[in-house]
């Protein structure tokens, strides 16, 4: 297909998405086939064990809609099961810690993965090939092996620092994981090695000829519900069986005379409606790209987002989820007030833990006819676990409820997990202009939020854009880019900022 665009951060994806274009496949048949093979060349950022969330804008059928395939808690989980083990919360909120990891690194930590599911519905509403032609690729990368990059190697040996379990351990946590990451010398694949995944070859080809029900209905589920049964786990095939995927429609805000489309709770768009409201009351190119001013006021403006997320953002088949603390003019207007008075917020946090880090990955995907997909997908997390013979790491995406009963992100039965992702349209006189999304975890948000700035506010070009340094403030810290120069965080030091570059 000419005049088409993927954009996603494994070549050999990409490259597999580009040739689903190229063979007649729109931007969802491309779209499909690319996460698919991340899910095989970048194996703990994503994966069939995960899960996600995509926004889908196909004018020609007049249609443009989101794709909810968060992660739910398991039918077996209980409100106050974990109460009594919280012992703190990472620094930028992603994520609580629980006395022996039981959260993080155990079957106990698996939710249920919906990513399957996300991408049959996609495919099945708007694909034009056949779905073993778009999974058929994956299955060839998992057969005769991909590449281990810098960036992955680096990621499997890089301490954790972050209160969380080594990715080392994750790696090495059951014995038929070490194969896919480690060398008969016991040391991780050194970069340039070509790692090959038979049993997750095989799986595929089941996906491919069965469909993604045999996931969640068929043989892969018995063998899912075996192997957790017989380790305590709390996934089940019931739990399977019973996930649903949901559409809702995008949110919307005007920001100066652009239109921002963002993907709705439980995922995170209603950040950047809500930061976008809040900066529309100040002059940003004024105050000088990168400056203290500018940094100070974005970290003012990021925080007030962080804190609504986490007191209100929720799974809204549980809970209400109130719009007014992040689309209000009268609200947003009086805190535009307070942070040009000086008033600063602060972020509650339970016992700090460091930052978390970007274990999710992402693809923007535009074809000839206008269909465009945006999608963040990943596994929160690994648990370290892999059932024998399936070849798929599972998410640990049960770390991200709050143990505390009570609250909007709190353990229940069947509810979906909260997620910093926001995959995003950008408008411009009514045509798409920008498609955009990140990894990062609680970082996603302020990272888009940030390019969309560089092109509406500086007008930058895309590529400019996006290589620009960035900041993110989703706790009481500061967190700048090394290419943010010193000056600017010793004056923001001197203000009484806690800064770390």
């Amino acid at each position: 297909m000419s005049r088409a665009m993927i954009c996603a951060p494994q070549p050999e994806a990409v490259e597999i998405g580009a040739d689903i274009l190229a063979r007649g496949g729109n931007a969802i048949d491309a779209a499909v086939a690319c996460a698919f093979a991340q899910g095989v060349a970048d194996n703990l950022m994503c994966g069939i064990g995960g899960f996600g969330f995509a926004q889908v804008y196909a004018p020609l059928r007049g249609v443009h809609t989101t794709y909810d395939f968060m992660s739910t808690a398991p039918a077996s989980v209980r409100g106050d099961m974990w109460a009594d083990l919280l012992e703190g919360e990472t620094r930028d909120g992603f994520g609580f810690i629980l006395k022996g990891r039981v959260n993080d690194i155990s079957y106990r930590s698996v939710a249920v993965p919906g990513m399957l599911k996300g991408y049959q519905a996609m495919h099945a509403g708007f694909g034009k090939l056949a779905w073993r032609d778009v999974v058929a690729p994956a299955i060839a990368l998992a057969a005769d092996g991909y590449t281990v990059t810098p960036f992955v190697r680096q990621y499997w040996v890089t301490p954790e620092r972050m209160g969380r379990v080594e990715i080392i351990d994750r790696i090495s946590h059951v014995p038929q994981a070490r194969p896919l990451y480690f060398g008969a010398d016991g040391e991780p694949h050194p970069v340039g090695a070509r790692v090959r995944n038979p049993e997750l070859a095989a799986t595929l080809s089941i996906i491919a000829r069965d469909g993604a029900d045999s996931f969640f209905h068929g043989a892969i589920a018995d063998r899912i519900d075996a192997d957790f049964r017989a380790h305590d786990g709390l996934l089940s095939r019931r739990d399977l069986e019973n996930y649903r995927v949901t559409e809702r429609a995008p949110i919307r805000r005007a920001y100066r005379g652009w239109e921002l489309a963002a993907a709705p709770p439980p995922a995170s768009g209603l950040m950047l409606l809500k930061m976008l409201g809040l900066l529309a009351h100040f002059d940003l190119a004024a105050l000088g790209h990168n400056s203290a001013a500018y940094i100070r006021l974005l970290a003012e403006v990021m925080k007030r987002a962080q804190i609504d997320k986490e007191r209100h953002i929720g799974d809204p088949d549980f809970m209400p989820i109130p719009l007014e603390p992040f689309t209000s003019p009268e609200l947003l207007a009086a805190e535009a007030a307070a942070i040009k008075r000086g008033e600063r917020a602060i972020v509650p946090r339970v016992a700090p833990k460091a930052v978390e880090s970007a274990e999710t990955t992402h693809l923007s995907v535009v074809d000839g006819e206008g269909n465009i997909v945006s999608m963040t997908h990943t596994l929160g997390m690994q648990s370290g676990v892999i059932t024998p013979g399936l070849g798929f790491m599972y998410n640990a995406a049960m770390a991200m409820f709050d143990p505390r009963p009570g609250r909007a992100m709190s353990l229940a039965p069947g509810k979906k997990r909260v997620s910093s992702m926001a995959p995003s349209i950008l408008f411009k006189d009514g045509r798409p202009a920008l498609v955009i999304g990140a990894p990062g975890g609680s970082n996603i948000p302020m990272g888009i939020l940030q390019v969309i700035l560089n092109v509406v506010d500086f007008g930058m070009p895309i590529g400019e854009a996006v290589d620009a340094p960035r900041m993110a403030a989703t706790g009481n810290v500061i967190d700048v880019s090394h290419r943010i120069p010193q000056r600017v965080c010793e004056a923001l030091r001197r203000d009484g900022y806690d800064v770390l570059r």
